[in-house]
């Protein structure tokens, strides 16, 4: 059976990226020390701040990677499979906020102090946001997976596709860097969502 195109939504690549703490804000950049918004995200509230730290692991080292805000209950740091093999760690896939049993043995450097985390470095689950009204208009609820479909000279269709519905979310399909990369995708190309 042929699959069912519900609706199109814009991509958003996912870049390597780190949410910190409210604790790991004032651990690496100083006591007090608030993140500083340089650009809006696709999802209102959220944004790109100055702040960059870097990653050390087991067996590399990547520097200047960005900070989202505004800050988290806990740390997480979401990276592509080709950063995970850079860093040396084996990090699950998982949907954002999961942290229980994933990888650790990596530290975040600031300006002002390191923390090294013992959980909370994901491969982020590709997901798709959307609100309630577009959830309805596609048949789909929330946790739903779903299919995407990308076309162009490296057309291919990604499978096992989180959706995560509320309210404050923009339509907005996230991919990783590596993802997006074998698609041939840029930020702002549509791609099909399937059934």
């Amino acid at each position: 059976m042929a699959d069912k195109v519900l609706g199109k939504a814009p991509v958003g690549i996912s870049n390597r990226h780190v949410h910190l703490s409210a604790a790991d804000v004032d651990k690496l950049f100083g006591s007090g020390h608030s993140l500083t918004n340089i650009k809006d995200l696709s999802q209102p509230g959220q944004f790109a701040a100055d702040e960059t730290v870097t990653l050390v692991g087991p067996k590399g080292v990547i520097p200047r990677v960005r900070v989202l805000g505004p800050t988290r209950g806990q740390t997480q740091v979401e990276i592509s499979r080709t950063d995970a093999f850079a860093l040396g760690v084996r990090p699950p896939v998982r949907d954002s906020g999961d942290h229980e049993g994933s990888a650790g043995q990596v530290t975040v450097v600031g300006p002002n102090g390191a923390v090294t985390l013992s959980k909370g470095i994901i491969l982020a689950k590709r997901h798709v946001h959307m609100t309630p009204a577009d959830a309805e208009r596609m048949g789909l609820q929330n946790k739903d997976l779903v299919k995407i479909r990308c076309g162009g000279p490296r057309a291919l269709t990604f499978e096992q596709v989180l959706v995560r519905v509320h309210e404050d979310f923009a339509l907005d399909c996230h991919l990783d860097t590596d993802e997006a990369n074998a698609a041939m995708l840029n930020n702002g190309d549509e791609v099909e969502i399937l059934r």
